[in-house]
């Protein structure tokens, strides 16, 4: 599975726990330079998590728009481990 991972500038141990999850491939967009809002999804992802502490309401707003124009789940969650686990959870029972 990949993920685009969307906020923050520093990703810490994130990338080793959603390894653990099954991700293979993962990218990140820290969403800081006014040109990310203008950042087209990859073709070949299957989840999007964006950091909702680390991201301004359009660029959230566009990444969900273009995420379900393309059919793409998306995870909404503050950049701890703890916060996205939950999502997680939600996501895969939901």
């Amino acid at each position: 599975m990949s993920i685009l991972i969307v906020g923050g500038d520093r990703l810490g141990k994130i990338p080793d726990n959603l390894k653990s999850l099954g991700f293979t491939e993962i990218e990140h967009l820290s969403g800081r330079k006014i040109g990310h809002i203008a950042v087209d999804l990859p073709h070949e992802i299957d989840v999007v998590l964006v950091f909702t502490d680390f991201v301004s309401h359009g660029l959230a707003a566009k990444i969900k728009k273009d995420a379900r124009k393309k059919g793409v789940r998306t995870i909404f969650a503050r950049r701890s481990w703890a916060y996205i686990a939950k999502a997680w959870k939600g996501f895969i029972n939901g």
